[in-house]
């Protein structure tokens, strides 16, 4: 505005940001533009020739200085930001990129057990290199990697670890639930992230 409006707009420019800001300090900069503002209108209507030259150089001086100013504080005023919608957006592909490779995890087991156990498939606690999406070998993982899954609680894991000790390991999220007593609001939550290999 202050460019546009060679520089007669620039008290007004500073006036709004003190008052977006709620700042003093660019609200006496605003009065400070604004008195120099009155001074040139004041000298170019004066009918002095010398005090017109005067004023006009003011002017320009007020026009360039206030521009730059503007520019200046122009990122105090209105800041850069991510909008909090493209972060989540960003959050949300993410989301799916990794239900994308759990998918794919899980189909490449049902294909090729002895591959996915090459590749540690649901196994965390082990050195790989396979991203799996997050998966958990209910059948193999430690008692403290079942215990940080979803819903999980370290009683839920105990029950789980004494069964599959007893009974070789579970074939899918519903018979865990069922042998070892998990409650049915806990499942849909633990059969997003599990994987049961033989």
């Amino acid at each position: 505005m202050p460019f546009i409006t060679l520089g007669y707009g620039t008290p007004f420019s500073f006036l709004y940001a003190a008052v977006r800001r709620g700042s003093l300090g660019l609200g006496v900069t605003a009065a400070g533009y604004g008195a120099g503002t009155a001074a040139v209108v004041t000298m170019m209507q004066s009918g002095d020739p010398v005090f017109a030259v005067l004023g006009t150089f003011v002017a320009i001086l007020l026009w360039i200085a206030g521009t730059g100013h503007a520019f200046a504080v122009r990122s105090s005023v209105f800041p850069r930001g991510i909008p909090r919608n493209r972060a989540n957006e960003h959050a949300i592909e993410v989301a799916k990129y990794r239900r994308t490779l759990r998918d794919e995890a899980r189909a490449l087991a049902a294909e090729d057990p002895a591959l996915a156990r090459e590749l540690r498939i649901g196994r965390p606690d082990v050195p790989r290199t396979y991203d799996d999406g997050g998966l958990v070998d209910v059948n193999h993982a430690p008692r403290e990697i079942l215990e940080a899954l979803p819903g999980m609680t370290p009683e839920f894991a105990d029950r789980i670890v004494r069964r599959r000790e007893q009974t070789g390991g579970f074939l899918s999220a519903e018979e865990m639930a069922v042998d070892a007593d998990i409650p049915p609001d806990v499942l849909p939550q633990l059969a997003e992230y599990t994987i049961f290999l033989r």
